[in-house]
């Protein structure tokens, strides 16, 4: 069962103080100071309480336990998840691209994590408007392997789909003919999640309208 809110941060702060008088080196006070800061992050009204205390988790996480490396890989996603909401999208792209340069390097590009991570990266270059990049990493790496291993009705492989349309659309230097491919994306993408979930999920009503958008913009190209 999941927890949020007040419920969440006091089960992180129960956590922290269950095991607070062990040494540094107990894998269970590092694991309850990681609980206690996802529930600063996620649970509290200042999140940016939680970066201190994420940062050494992972440190610890590094120095005593180094080759437990998807726990270390986890601790840094919420850093950099935390680091994102806060606006600190630089900093959070930094650890984003390195957390994925792992997981290509541990479990290989076509392992749904590391696709997951992958697209966290774009997420944030999208984000920091860096189109040409964004469009390389998912129209070259990313897109292409989710469809061979995950499929291409699987949700992951369809936001992949719509992050792609979405960076080739909102380049201010981008030609009709990119915003062509972003309509063939978005048009794929819509029919894919109205088959699959239906034509009153809140996916495919998003995708339907970013369809409508790209046509919009074509119109006036």
């Amino acid at each position: 069962q999941r927890f949020h809110g007040a419920v969440q941060l006091a089960l992180g702060w129960a956590a922290w103080k269950t095991y607070l008088g062990r040494p540094d080196t107990d894998w269970n006070r590092c694991a309850s100071m990681g609980v206690l800061g996802n529930a600063l992050w996620q649970g509290g009204e200042r999140p940016e309480d939680a970066i201190p205390v994420l940062e050494v988790t992972l440190a610890l996480h590094r120095r005593f336990w180094p080759n437990d490396e998807q726990n270390i890989l986890g601790v840094q996603t919420n850093l950099a998840g935390c680091l994102d909401d806060l606006g600190q999208h630089h900093e959070a792209v930094v650890l984003k691209r390195e957390t994925f340069d792992r997981q290509v390097a541990t479990l290989g590009v076509s392992n749904e994590c590391t696709i997951l991570s992958g697209n966290n990266v774009a997420t944030s270059l999208l984000g920091l408007e860096r189109w040409e990049e964004a469009k390389t990493l998912l129209g070259e790496k990313l897109l292409p392997a989710a469809r061979k291993s995950l499929g291409a009705d699987h949700n992951l492989t369809l936001r992949l789909g719509q992050n792609l349309a979405d960076a080739l659309y909102s380049d201010p230097e981008r030609t009709r003919d990119d915003l062509l491919e972003a309509e063939t994306i978005m048009q794929d993408v819509a029919q894919r999640r109205r088959r699959v979930f239906g034509p009153a999920h809140p996916e495919t009503r998003n995708s339907e309208a970013w369809l409508s958008h790209v046509r919009a913009k074509l119109a006036h190209a």
